[in-house]
């Protein structure tokens, strides 16, 4: 007897989620190919299949300042995902990240009775260590990608299954390196930096101005430097000097890289994984910053540190 092909209601709210919850979706249809998606997504996530009700372009929101400004926004979303939630009546919600919204909406909806995933889990050990007690309490199954996690979690009474970082998988980008220095026209001979601005639109309002200011002085050293920039879904960039080569698929960027500079985030640890050398940067409003640094209890931004443990790669955060 075929077993009822199962309904998972599954949010992510930045463009990183939506590249691990496109993978995750599609290993889960691996294993359940009847199975169905619906919920908060972006491009990648309805590519494999999800049926998108908000796209991440509505939700990818970075800093306190600029939450607060958009919370009318925000709270209409929440009270939409849990009347959507409550309606579908999903096997299981599968959250991604995104803890300032998903985890207030674990708790909106832990009373439906449905199972809660939370997969990639929220950086309590770096601040707001107090969010542990409301994953303790609405989380059913907590997954970590990071190996430090699972034993800190665990320490804190939550259980967690450790599954290793999505980036390690290396995609296959479908062309050579010959082929892809031909179509940017790029000389294999010239060293080249890999601009990585940010994946949200107010991020790189932020960084632009200082990459493009970085990438002149850079250039009276270093005459015949190439620019390629891994631009993300969605954004737009301005201005653009008319040398810079545009790439949409920022991981192809990074392969034939020479080194990069990358605002703090998730392009960091995929930076590391393909073994280029990188600067770190980022900059916050300065209410944002003056916050976080109240609030954060690490020594580094980037991941990569953090991981390590040390000053893997330089890190340049609120200076301009």
């Amino acid at each position: 007897m075929n077993q009822r092909a199962k309904k998972y209601f599954v949010v992510a709210g930045d463009p990183s989620g939506d590249i691990h919850g496109g993978k995750l979706i599609s290993a889960i249809q691996n294993i359940e190919p009847d199975s169905s998606f619906v919920g908060h997504g972006g491009d990648l996530m309805k590519e494999s299949g999800m049926r998108i009700l908000r796209h991440t372009n509505d939700l990818a929101i970075m800093g306190f300042v600029e939450v607060v400004r958009h919370l009318p926004r925000l709270i209409k979303i929440m009270r939409e995902t849990i009347e959507a939630i409550s309606r579908l009546k999903p096997d299981r919600v599968i959250l991604i990240d995104y803890p300032g919204f998903n985890l207030h909406l674990a708790k909106n909806i832990h009373r439906l009775g449905i199972p809660i995933t939370y997969f990639i889990l929220p950086q309590a050990w770096a601040w707001r260590k107090k969010r542990i007690e409301s994953m303790k309490k609405f989380l059913d199954q907590s997954i970590s990608i990071f190996p430090f996690e699972q034993t800190w979690y665990e320490s804190q009474g939550l259980p967690t299954h450790y599954i290793g970082h999505p980036f390690v998988e290396r995609d296959h980008i479908g062309e050579s390196s010959k082929e892809y220095h031909h179509r940017h026209n790029l000389n294999d001979k010239y060293p080249i930096l890999v601009l990585l601005p940010g994946s949200r639109q107010q991020e790189i309002k932020r960084h632009w101005p200082i990459f493009l200011k970085f990438v002149n002085i850079l250039k009276t050293i270093i005459p015949n430097l190439q620019i390629v920039v891994g631009k993300a879904p969605n954004t737009t960039l301005s201005p653009i000097p008319n040398d810079f080569k545009i790439d949409n698929n920022a991981r192809k960027a990074m392969m034939i890289g020479t080194a990069a500079l990358v605002s703090s985030g998730t392009a960091t640890l995929e930076c590391a994984v393909e073994n280029i050398p990188l600067i770190v940067c980022y900059k916050l409003s300065s209410f944002s910053w003056w916050l976080t640094r109240k609030m954060v209890n690490v020594k580094y931004a980037s991941m990569v540190n953090l991981i390590g443990n040390e000053k893997i790669v330089p890190e340049y955060l609120q200076k301009a």
